[in-house]
This record gives structure tokens, C-alpha cells and sequence, in this order.
């Protein structure tokens, strides 16, 4: 007598499929934006709206994919969300990447298959890359501050490391060289940028306070 061995994939059972699904992605999504984003960046804005995009990301993609749509329907999707755009406020840069991640593991974790190794591999790889490109290298950013300046005698291509110099004393950055936007004779003042390196970004933060000029 035969007996028939019967097994069970997470396919036929897609309440558990749906669960597993829920879990890795919320789990991913936490990593992401409230381990690795908000102790650097303390945004709790953009917070709340990573989280917001990569679950109704999720579920649009869970919900509405199909095996036929899976391709055309994840990059559709995608093409939209890039178009996007705040009207209210300017998304900075480094926002702007943590947004795709968020909308990019929703997608992974909606639509990849769920017994694959791909998936946690796929989650494992952006997380890990993300972390390493925003919390562990040691690269520095070239800040810049717009600067008045009235020793017009100084505005000299002879005369540059003097200008530096002055503006180290009188700034406290280290400025390691200037560009002249303007020179005016009349008052005998030049605008300059003054460049100089750091941990972070601080010109973004200088141009939002000036209105952008």
C-alpha cells in the first residue's frame, strides 16, 4: 500500500505568506530609518514618512502583484514614486536616497518570492551598504560660507595665502580656498565662498537660513 507524503509551502498558506512578509519588511524598515537614520539625522518628519511610503509601497505591491504584472507592475510603481516631488519643502539629497530605500524594500519584500534566499539577501545587502556609506566611512564633506569681506587689498591672486590666513583668524574654519563671486570697488568689498571641510554637511543647513541666495 502506497502512501502519499503531502507538503505544505508557504504558497498554500497565504495568511502565513502574508504575515512572514509583514514581518521582514517592518523589521527592515525599522533598521533602516530608526536605527540607522534618525540618531544621525534626527528628522522626525521625514521619519513618519518613510515609514508611511515603504507600507503603502508594501501593500499596493502585495496586494495588486500579480506573477504576470511582478516586473512591469514593481517598475511602473517605481517610475512614479521617482517623479514625485514635496511642493511644501525641498527634499535634501541624503533624504531623497533613504526615500527610495524605504519604497525599494517594499517593493523586494512585497513581490520577491518568499521561500527564496534572494529576498534577505536583497534586505541584508541595502541595509548593510546603507549603513556603511552614511555612518562608517570617514568621507568629508566640502562645506562653503558666503562671506563679505573689506580687505579689497587682499583680493589678489599674489596675495592668496594672506587671504587665508585672514579668514582662518577671523572665521575659525578651516579655509582651504576661497572663490571671489564678486568685487566691489565702489565699497570696497568683495563677496567670496569660503570653502573648507567637515564631518557634515553645514552648507545646506547655512543656504535654508539665507532663503537659498
Amino acid at each position: 500500500m502506497e502512501t502519499i507524503e503531502t507538503t505544505h509551502t508557504l504558497t498554500e498558506t497565504p495568511g502565513l505568506e502574508l504575515a512572514l512578509r509583514f514581518l521582514l519588511n517592518i523589521a527592515a524598515i525599522f533598521i533602516a530609518i530608526r536605527l540607522m537614520y534618525y540618531p544621525r539625522h534626527r528628522n522626525k518628519d521625514f521619519v513618519f514618512t518613510f515609514f508611511l511610503f515603504n507600507l503603502i509601497n508594501f501593500l499596493i505591491c502585495l496586494l495588486l502583484g500579480n506573477a504576470q504584472l511582478k516586473v512591469g507592475f514593481a517598475f511602473g510603481l517605481f517610475a512614479i514614486f521617482s517623479i514625485l516631488r514635496y511642493r511644501t519643502v525641498t527634499i535634501p539629497i541624503k533624504e531623497m536616497g533613504y526615500f527610495f530605500l524605504a519604497v525599494a524594500l517594499g517593493m523586494i519584500n512585497a513581490l520577491a518570492p518568499a521561500q527564496s534566499f534572494e529576498i534577505y539577501a536583497a534586505n541584508v545587502l541595502l541595509l548593510g551598504v546603507t549603513y556603511l556609506l552614511d555612518g562608517r566611512l570617514t568621507l568629508k564633506h566640502e562645506n562653503h560660507r558666503a562671506i563679505i569681506y573689506e580687505r579689497i587689498e587682499l583680493i589678489h591672486t599674489g596675495r592668496m595665502p594672506e587671504l587665508l590666513e585672514d579668514l582662518r583668524n577671523r572665521t575659525g574654519l578651516p579655509v582651504h580656498r576661497v572663490e571671489i563671486i564678486r568685487i566691489d570697488f565702489m565699497r570696497d568689498t568683495a563677496l567670496l565662498n569660503a570653502f573648507y571641510y567637515a564631518a557634515e554637511n553645514e552648507s545646506a543647513s547655512a543656504e535654508l537660513q539665507s532663503g537659498g541666495d
